[in-house]
């Protein structure tokens, strides 16, 4: 199973060029993220972050760029669950536009308590991240 989201390629993601400018993918990756958590988790950020002040920081991300993208053009992006450890996952997205792909990203997230610490996933999330990981493997 996979998360799509559509992302149009705005002025603001490029550089003079005309061409996303890099950092603009990772704050289009977060955004999928975001989205991802409120959608499919049905835990979305507000409540991680204001509600609970807990955080879920990116602690490792891998990207891999295979073509540029252009302003006005809509990237897809995809995201999987990989693994569920007791306090962090692992996530995959890709990003492609007209069957070409542009960019992917490998990055994990930590569950962080508002005292700055690694905790356990609350089981809420852990059982929906699971269940979404395991209909990926069964597709």
């Amino acid at each position: 199973m996979r998360y799509l989201r559509r992302i149009q390629v705005e002025f603001n993601h490029c550089d003079p060029a005309g061409i996303v400018f890099y950092p603009r993918y990772f704050e289009m990756l977060n955004s999928v993220i975001e989205n991802f958590f409120a959608e499919v988790l049905a835990y979305p950020f507000t409540r991680i972050h204001i509600e609970e002040g807990c955080a879920v920081p990116t602690v490792r991300i891998e990207a891999g760029f295979q073509a540029p993208s252009r302003l006005g053009e809509v990237l897809e992006f995809a995201l999987e669950v990989q693994h569920v450890g007791r306090s962090s996952a692992r996530l995959a997205q890709q990003a492609s536009a007209g069957g070409q792909v542009r960019l992917q990203c490998a990055s994990t997230l930590v569950w962080v308590t508002p005292q700055g610490r690694a905790a356990p996933w609350p089981e809420p999330i852990r059982r929906k991240m699971i269940a979404f990981m395991e209909a990926s493997d069964g597709a």
